[in-house]
């Protein structure tokens, strides 16, 4: 891989926020929106954003493929050595609502790993930024992941949680992206989904939480693999090193009883 200058990789991100941002400020729910599925919400922000960063970021690494949220059809990039891995604006249904909870993410995969991943999250004021081999960062700061090994009691970013699963509820943006964020800034213990998830939702911030000594895997314990054809895994694990295995029991558990979620 050619050198390539992260800084701008980060600069690039930034100003995707801020396009976003503007759309946000002016009045929030004022944005149109519509269902590109059922549950699926998507704006015309993301839309303008993903535009924005495709053109940006296809001119700083022309030989690089392209793999977005909201242009996943287009597998132009899909197996290529180095491949953009985007969501332009994850948590789109905190965007919508005013919330703050959403983020640009940006990730740049070669040969099916993430080596470079950027949250934008300019309504939280927080930039998390990660390269391989190299420490993860939030606004410069180096980022140290959850070390927790008692499963009772462990923080998982939740509205409210059934009292019998004996874990404590944190603070939970719609965007899980930043949901594993938060296990990297060891606010969280263990971030996990049972659904078939994107891995443009996921490629940033797994970096971000790995870089900072934190376990990703799928909901089964399984290894990740970006840049695929498919785009899609079974799930996601973002957890303390030292849950990861009774993360991965329980979970696989659930979706032996019950199959992934919808």
């Amino acid at each position: 891989m050619a050198e390539i200058d992260f800084d701008k990789v980060v600069a690039i991100a930034k100003a995707g926020g801020i396009l976003a941002m503007q759309q946000w400020e002016l009045g929030k729910k004022a944005d149109k929106t519509w269902e590109k599925s059922p549950g699926q919400i998507v704006s015309d922000a993301d839309i303008a954003v993903d535009n924005f960063l495709r053109a940006e970021l296809e001119k700083l690494v022309p030989e690089a493929g392209w793999l977005s949220e909201e242009t996943h059809i287009d597998h132009s990039g899909a197996g290529d050595e180095l491949t953009w891995v985007v969501d332009p604006i994850d948590g789109t249904k905190d965007f919508v609502k005013g919330k703050t909870g959403w983020c640009v993410s940006v990730a740049l995969v070669q040969n099916e790993a993430p080596v470079f991943g950027v949250l934008e999250a300019p309504a939280m004021q927080e930039t998390w930024i990660a390269k391989a081999g190299q420490r993860s960062e939030l606004n410069g700061r180096a980022l140290h992941a959850s070390q927790r090994s008692e499963y009772a009691g462990a923080r998982i970013p939740a509205e409210e949680l059934p009292p019998e699963l004996n874990m404590t509820a944190v603070d939970k943006p719609n965007s899980i992206a930043l949901r594993m964020a938060m296990v990297a800034d060891d606010r969280a213990d263990v971030v996990a989904s049972t659904r078939w998830g994107h891995e443009w939702d996921i490629a940033a911030s797994h970096l971000i939480a790995a870089q900072a000594g934190g376990i990703v895997s799928s909901a089964i314990g399984e290894k990740l693999m970006y840049n695929g054809t498919h785009g899609k895994a079974l799930g996601v694990i973002c957890c303390s090193k030292n849950l990861h295995a009774q993360a991965v029991q329980r979970i696989s558990q659930y979706v032996k009883e019950h199959g992934p979620g919808s």
